[in-house]
């Protein structure tokens, strides 16, 4: 078979699945679903979603907006969940499959509790939901990719942990902080300028804020705290004594608070 050449303007690039459908081989199936690059419309998108360590556990936090290419779909959807007494999810991908994957993820390990008498592993947890979105790598494959961000509390351990995950289900441990979603890179640049070790709660709470605030500025597919309409990140908070949501009372004060010191940068131009 000679090798395909394209010339500039059909040229696939690093598209795979668009290679196929150039190929005439788009008919083929991943996980017995057809594959043709892209994205689907009218699929709702869930966007930034982060967490960070702090020094008695882990936060882990997710903006409300989700979208349909350049239409704001909804503006309160929640994207980070519990999935047990001692670990959550946040979601980011196409939102109905990505929550359908949680809601599963949340029976499984109820299961397995009840079945065995004993909470799986933070690593088996991780794990299992790697393998949950190994499945969906067909459906990725069409447009409907589910990127969540892992996090909880290791018993074993007694420390909060981080997992990252790819389309194919590959995992990979955060040890300090990570973001993804279309305002990740934005939100990843936070972070990381106001990380630092052995920080308290209180500090990672709002660094976390400040990472989904910053990443709207740039992200038009990110909404950050809204106080005219009272919609505010959801940000949980995940150490010994298990998995707790941050108030609204608390973050209204943090969305003033960042909003005044974005007041003050603009004044000092």
């Amino acid at each position: 078979m000679a090798l395909p050449l394209f010339d500039v303007v059909r040229d696939p690039g690093p598209d795979f699945a668009g290679l196929l459908g150039l190929l005439g081989a788009s008919g083929g199936a991943v996980g017995a679903v057809p594959m043709s690059g892209g994205s689907v419309d009218g699929v709702p998108h869930g966007t930034t979603i982060a967490a960070a360590r702090f020094r008695d556990g882990v936060v882990i936090a997710g903006d409300r907006r989700a979208t349909e290419g350049n239409i704001i779909a909804n503006r309160t959807i929640e994207k980070v969940f519990p999935a047990d007494r001692y670990s959550a999810v946040a979601i980011a991908g196409a939102a109905g499959p990505a929550v359908e994957m949680v809601r599963l993820f949340q029976v499984q390990l109820e299961h397995y509790e009840k079945v065995e008498g004993s909470v799986l592993s933070l690593e088996g947890k991780a794990n299992q939901l790697a393998q949950m979105i190994r499945a969906n790598l067909g459906m990725a494959m069409q447009g409907l990719a589910v990127v969540p961000l892992f996090a909880g509390w290791d018993l074993h351990r007694s420390q909060g942990r981080i997992f990252t995950y790819d389309i194919a289900g590959g995992k990979y441990e955060e040890e300090a902080f990570y973001a993804t979603g279309s305002g990740g890179r934005d939100a990843r640049a936070t972070l990381r300028l106001g990380f630092r070790p052995g920080m308290s709660r209180d500090e990672v709470v709002r660094l976390a804020t400040k990472a989904l605030f910053e990443a709207a500025q740039e992200d038009s597919a990110t909404g950050g705290p809204d106080l005219l309409r009272g919609i505010f990140p959801v940000i949980g908070v995940i150490d010994e004594t298990g998995y707790q949501r941050v108030g609204d009372e608390e973050l209204v004060a943090l969305a003033q608070e960042l909003e005044q010191e974005l007041t003050t940068r603009r004044r000092a131009r």
